[in-house]
């Protein structure tokens, strides 16, 4: 190689040097910090793993002083912080505590000035979540409520379907969830009137209230009959009434068997979406004549690959950068956490 060969490799080389390090640092400064207020909730850890390998986000750390949640986090390998470390490092604030910390942490997180994933249920009692709602508000920054489905690619088809009139005039939802419920995790369940429709229930509720509105009126059917010396409830219907629908949401905590069926299905004057199971989505369209890109009958709609939480924080990172709105609005998401309560006896 001579020397005029010599120079122009060695500046191509350069130059490629130079792309590939503008290109790291520009993908680093796209990494949003973000960093987790509790780890006991049962997502957290899927939320925590997703977090410090997402290109999306700069994993900071955990806060939690429980043995079980500092148990968790050094088996992930997730660094633990002080909540000074973490309000002073992160942009972003996941709360994955126990229920009954959800609505304090994330209060503390809006009064720290930072943006806040918050897991579900968000809250357990109305004045909280309207506390969190108006900081959020006051304060702009954003609320995100973890309700796992929201980017569900069944759901999202079936919302889409329904905006567009392919399903005709909704007239009938119907959702059902169920677990065969661990006897030790009876009394964390047990803790609010709600019972199973609260911890599991509420992800029906929230599709229904996101796709149909403010119920005019919710009737709660919370029960407690399984065979254990325990108060949960374990047997729950609501029922939400619109002007021209109903939805009629069902959980059980006492289903046996592997896999529990979780459906959800939404009729109209022109056909049905059935969405069942709904991990892995499968949904299943029936018309009574062709509309959109659906023709008439029964037919398996393609859907992409699905993830829990992937969409959930996608979504979220896009916002911190101003690229989009949340889908959910703060004013959805107070009513979704409303109606959630009333479904539960709760209010």
């Amino acid at each position: 190689m001579n020397r005029r060969e010599f120079l122009s490799t060695a500046a191509t080389a350069t130059a490629v040097l130079s792309t590939t390090l503008a290109l790291r640092a520009a993908d680093a400064s796209r990494r949003i910090p973000i960093g987790f207020l509790g780890a006991t909730y049962s997502h957290g850890p899927e939320k925590i793993k997703l977090a410090m390998t997402s290109p999306d986000w700069e994993f900071v750390g955990v806060c939690d002083s429980t043995d079980s949640g500092r148990a968790g986090c050094e088996k992930l390998g997730a660094k633990l912080i002080s909540q000074d470390e973490l309000f002073h490092r992160a942009r972003v604030v996941a709360v994955e505590s126990d229920v009954r910390d959800h609505a304090s942490h994330a209060l503390l997180a809006l009064k720290a000035g930072k943006h806040v994933h918050l897991e579900k249920p968000p809250a357990t009692k109305l004045a909280e979540m309207r506390e969190l709602v108006a900081l959020a508000r006051e304060k702009k920054l954003l609320l995100q409520t973890g309700f796992m489905w929201r980017y569900n690619p069944g759901f999202t088809a079936i919302f889409d379907a329904m905006r567009q009139g392919w399903l005709g005039d909704v007239f009938l939802v119907r959702g059902y969830i169920s677990n065969n419920l661990a006897p030790a995790r009876r009394p964390e369940w047990g803790e609010f009137q709600g019972g199973s429709m609260f911890e599991l229930g509420s992800h029906l509720v929230d599709a229904t209230v996101r796709l149909l509105g403010k119920p005019k009126a919710v009737s709660p059917f919370v029960r407690h009959h399984g065979k254990f010396a325990d108060s949960l409830k374990d047997n729950n219907v609501a029922v939400l009434e619109y002007d021209r629908a109903t939805a009629v949401l069902i959980n059980t905590a006492l289903q046996p068997g592997g896999a529990p069926p979780r459906s959800f299905e939404v009729l109209g004057t022109n056909g049905t979406a059935t969405l069942q199971p709904i991990e892995p989505p499968t949904l299943t369209l029936d018309l009574a004549k062709s509309a959109g890109p659906y023709k008439k009958g029964t037919q398996n709609v393609p859907l992409p690959a699905y993830q829990r939480y992937e969409g959930d924080f996608a979504e979220l990172a896009a916002a911190v950068r101003g690229e989009r709105a949340l889908s959910v609005s703060l004013e959805e998401e107070l009513l979704v956490a409303e109606t959630v309560l009333r479904a539960c006896a709760m209010l």
